[in-house]
């Protein structure tokens, strides 16, 4: 079977299964761990696993059920609004707990009812945003296959997210949604600090950028979202986390929960920092 090869194991996360799990068992100790609750999806960060990766682990494994998931869809990518979505086509993605296997048969069906660039494993781009998550989604949902799609911060978003659920369900497939997104990229290094320098700068990001988009993703409004990222820079994956919300909503989600918040400056104090967030929908 092709797949997708790991280009970040042993620099943004682990390189083997045993130091993995070592860090996931940690991640999930720390503050209330894991929420309990019907949740159907939810945005996770995509830091390297030292900055971002409790927050992750924690929403990822908050999708678990009694019941046996299927398949896990996940969005991401780095995408300009005018860039086209691509969706990983057949084989399988690597990991260090084993390979996640595509659901052909979904991807199949959702190719064929919208507009997407197909990517062949050995074509596939290597993305963080998307990698990150992979050992994760093994670890949790061992037997479940998975989605792969790059989602662009465009009104298609929202379309191509309740189609992928809409598809998952005329096979009967019993899913979860994973949105992947860092929030405000902060400082010199990003080419953007219009609240200046030091102290004031992290706490404008923690208590006013980054809330307007976490605000807007309570609100489970897709359009408020996609909005939110392309004016204010607060989210550098407004696609996939507005696809996620139009998932969740099309599952049955009406209540959304903020698991975490943290920055990278809290990790390691610098001029230039990135917000995370992690968040939920849950259906009652």
């Amino acid at each position: 079977m092709e797949k997708k090869e790991m280009a970040f194991a042993g620099s943004w996360y682990p390189a083997t299964a045993e130091e993995c799990e070592t860090s996931i068992q940690g991640f999930l100790k720390e503050k209330q761990g894991p929420c309990a609750g019907s949740f159907m999806g939810g945005i996770v960060p995509h830091a390297g696993w030292y900055y971002s990766g409790s927050i992750a682990c924690r929403v990822i494994a908050s999708l678990k059920s009694d019941e046996k998931i299927d398949t896990i869809i996940l969005f991401g990518a780095h995408m300009h609004k005018q860039s086209e979505p691509f969706i990983l086509t057949h084989g399988a993605v690597e990991t260090p707990f084993g390979d996640i296997e595509v659901d052909k048969k979904l991807v199949d069906k959702i190719c064929a009812g919208i507009s997407v660039r197909h990517r062949a494993p050995n074509k596939f781009p290597d993305d963080n945003t998307l990698e990150v998550q992979y050992p994760f989604i093994k670890y949790f949902y061992p037997d479940a296959k998975i989605v792969v799609c790059g989602v662009a911060p465009s009104f298609f978003a929202a379309v191509i997210g309740s189609m992928a659920v809409g598809e998952a369900q005329n096979l009967s497939r019993n899913i979860r949604i994973i949105g992947s997104t860092d929030m405000t990229h902060y400082g010199p290094d990003f080419g953007f600090t219009p609240a200046g320098t030091g102290e004031k700068a992290v706490e404008w990001v923690k208590n006013e950028n980054d809330q307007n988009a976490i605000h807007a993703m309570k609100e489970m409004d897709t359009s408020k979202i996609i909005a939110q990222g392309l004016d204010h820079k607060n989210m550098c994956c407004a696609g996939a986390a507005a696809a996620t919300v139009a998932a969740c909503k099309k599952l049955g989600a009406v209540k959304a929960v903020e698991l975490d918040y943290a920055t990278s400056f809290e990790k390691s104090a610098s001029s230039s920092f990135v917000g995370y967030a992690g968040m939920l929908y849950e259906l009652s």
